[in-house]
């Protein structure tokens, strides 16, 4: 049975502060922000809002091409063009999800410099490295499930199957 951690609102809103504070205090500003559906877009919009920096998204959850995929291509081009894009998402966990963009991106010829990613929770054994975090965790240590505001609202049985689909995260 997982362990679920809630974050509180308040615990999620200052973590978009360091990240925020982050931004600021480096040589690197971002055209756009990039929020990652799912996990990935409230805090996007937070930080949006924050930096005052304008938001984009790309539905890397729904697996619809349109929504998904194509996006991608087109933020690449932007990429080629100058624009810096900061992407966005909740937890980078075991990195499948930004090793997944990041190779979209590359495949689509963005500019890598012009590409960077932060997480409110950066696994410190992930296999991909984002450039921003709020927050560091050791999976080795730490196995909860963390259940975000957003998530919250889920019913007990979607956090259940959340968690199942992912053994190894939680083990």
């Amino acid at each position: 049975m997982p362990i679920f951690t809630l974050i509180a609102h308040d615990a999620f809103v200052e973590q978009v502060h360091v990240l925020a504070a982050e931004l600021a205090n480096s040589d690197w500003t971002p055209s756009f922000i990039i929020g990652i559906g799912r996990g990935g877009l409230a805090p996007a919009v937070y930080l949006s809002h924050a930096t005052g920096l304008p938001m984009l998204s790309v539905d890397h959850s729904s697996n619809v091409e349109d929504f998904s995929d194509a996006p991608l291509i087109r933020l690449a081009a932007r990429t080629r063009d100058g624009e810096r894009l900061l992407f966005v998402d909740d937890i980078n966990d075991t990195g499948a999800t930004i090793g997944k963009l990041r190779a979209a991106l590359a495949t689509a010829g963005a500019a890598r410099d012009h590409v960077r990613f932060a997480t409110l929770l950066d696994n410190k054994r992930s296999a991909e490295q984002v450039e921003y975090r709020a927050e560091v965790i050791d999976r080795n240590e730490r196995k909860d499930w963390f259940v975000f505001p957003w998530e919250a609202v889920a019913p007990q049985t979607s956090l259940d199957a959340d968690a199942a689909a992912v053994p190894e995260r939680i083990a």
